[in-house]
């Protein structure tokens, strides 16, 4: 039993400020993933590294350098999957990565509307979406006993208990040619800092596109600008 909570205790430094984690893609060739994706970029995934998607793959005949603006379009849910989530979720859910997404890249690329030399299409799919359990998220964040059981839970399954999260695919294709240049797949739930506790249903699925949006922002700045290696 000592064992077991100081693993606990451990677990909590470790993942306590985390307000996302991300998790393990349980199928990378499903047909969510290949619908969207297409090849060759469905069947050439690779894990990702610290910081980049759960899967990645980058065309290696890109030249990424040329790129500065971008196009922007989260097409929404796709997949079976999407009929989890009401019509009006994910409506919702759709605006808010668009909005998201689109004021993360501008910082560093024009967002444009038309294709042009220099100009990504960059279009996004949500193809999960886990609502949270409200009440018990709380407790489970709060209390110290609850706590501690949610945190033993996590070194056991994965993930803490009654969290929300999704799963979503980016491909990103030169505006004028249609080449595919990248594509990635990434899934995340609520993490265990205990600024997530008092969360409504769609809360941690929020705060998951949030880092989605900041994520794709950085890891395409640094290929664009020559800063890191694809």
């Amino acid at each position: 039993m000592k064992t077991v909570v100081g693993l606990a205790v451990i677990l909590m430094f470790v993942a306590g400020c985390s307000t996302t984690q991300e998790m393990a893609i349980k199928d990378a060739q499903s047909p969510a993933i290949c619908g969207f994706l297409g090849n060759p970029a469905c069947a050439e995934l690779t894990k990702g590294g610290e910081g980049q998607a759960g899967l990645r793959w980058i065309n290696p005949q890109a030249k990424l350098t040329q790129y500065n603006k971008a196009i922007v379009t989260v097409v929404g849910f796709f997949g079976a999957d999407a009929s989890k989530v009401s019509p009006k979720e994910q409506e919702q859910l759709t605006a808010l990565f668009q909005t998201s997404l689109t004021e993360a890249l501008s910082k560093r690329y024009q967002i444009v509307d038309e294709p042009g030399p220099g100009v990504m299409r960059i279009q996004v799919a949500i193809l999960d979406a886990e609502a949270a359990t409200p009440g018990l998220r709380s407790i489970s964040m709060v209390v110290p006993q609850a706590r501690l059981l949610s945190t033993i839970t996590r070194g056991i399954i994965g993930r803490y208990p009654f969290v929300g999260g999704g799963e979503a695919a980016v491909k990103i294709m030169d505006s004028m040619t249609g080449e595919m240049l990248v594509a990635a797949v990434d899934r995340r739930v609520g993490g265990g800092s205990i600024k997530t506790a008092a969360t409504w249903e769609w809360g941690d699925a929020e705060r998951v596109i949030k880092e989605w949006s900041q994520l794709a922002s950085d890891r395409l700045y640094a290929y664009t600008s020559g800063t890191a290696k694809p």
